[in-house]
């Protein structure tokens, strides 16, 4: 796969829902004397960029330039994450501070490698009218600097219908493919996209279907595929692996290459960070998508919200050679 040498060239817009990732890191000896919940002893704190956040990561660890916007709140969490943006060599230039709104954060409090619980405080509320102008204005000036834009939807409030609609609409006027990340039963506001990325679940939510339907993901799939206007869609399975499904091609289904799963927090924005930049520098769909399954195995295989590195993705190509 020799496109992955043109990865540092490329600028990938992201634009969606970023957060705040906390882990709290300690153990347990001794279940509480006031309720039947165990006793974490805390050893230390970790922060990381989630959600668009991460996807942002996961782009600057493969060598490509991100270029990232999304908006925080007015307090003490929203200048933190900046900071963490960077120790990941992802600038914190366009993240826009919203007053009287939370910082989305997750906080996962961890013992001996196990998630025990996780808390998570967030402002879900669309933005309002005026804030919609200001995104609106930075991704008109962004736009034209962009080879791929990705859209990362949490259902968090940046990604309005107007937003969305108004983003798909720039990114095709100017010639740029538009993958998203969706959330939510209505896909119709993604119409116009190159590629969505919906896991299992997500995808018989927006089929109308049941989770148990035989030959779920195939007819979810291939439904979303008939019904929506985009080009394609990516369906992660998890430990099932991932389908790729087209217009006038059969399904094309990639097999889980995991060893061990330790944790799959993250794994998602890896999937579509791998399948832009590898898209933008050459890569056909499924190569693209050959490329993001192997960028899911390697970050399953780690404890917490962790990003992909170009050297990781070369080492185990070489193994798989």
């Amino acid at each position: 796969m020799e496109f992955i040498d043109n990865f540092s060239g490329l600028n990938v817009l992201i634009v969606g829902d970023v957060m705040l990732d906390r882990y709290c890191w300690g153990s347990v000896d001794r279940i509480s004397p006031e309720a039947p919940v165990p006793v974490v002893r805390l050893a230390h704190n970790t922060n990381v960029p989630g959600g668009a956040a991460n996807v942002a990561s996961n782009v600057a660890g493969l060598g490509a330039r991100p270029i990232l916007v999304g908006i925080v709140g007015d307090d003490e969490d929203g200048s933190v994450l900046p900071t963490s943006l960077e120790s990941f060599g992802v600038p914190g230039g366009h993240i826009i501070p919203i007053p009287g709104r939370r910082t989305t954060v997750k906080t996962r409090i961890v013992a001996h490698g196990q998630q025990v619980i996780r808390l998570d405080q967030e402002t879900d509320s669309d933005i309002s009218d005026v804030e919609e102008e200001l995104v609106l204005a930075s991704l008109a000036e962004l736009m034209p600097t962009a080879d791929i834009v990705v859209v990362s939807d949490y259902a968090k409030g940046l990604l309005t219908k107007r937003i969305l609609r108004q983003l798909i609409a720039m990114a095709r006027e100017s010639g740029k493919s538009i993958v998203v990340d969706p959330k939510g039963r209505d896909y119709s506001k993604y119409d116009g996209a190159s590629l969505l990325t919906p896991n299992r679940r997500e995808a018989a939510d927006a089929a109308g279907m049941d989770i148990n339907t035989v030959d779920l993901v195939s007819l979810a799939g291939s439904k979303l595929l008939a019904d929506r206007s985009v080009d394609a869609l990516l369906v992660t399975q998890g430990e099932e692996g991932m389908t790729l499904f087209e217009s006038n091609s059969e399904p094309f289904h990639l097999k889980a290459l995991a060893r061990e799963v330790y944790d799959v927090t993250g794994a998602g924005d890896t999937v579509i960070a791998t399948f832009a930049v590898a898209s933008a520098a050459g890569a056909d769909r499924r190569e693209a998508a050959k490329l993001a399954n192997i960028a899911a195995r390697i970050v399953v295989g780690q404890i917490g919200t962790t990003s992909i590195t170009v050297e990781e993705l070369k080492t185990a190509l070489q193994e798989r050679a």
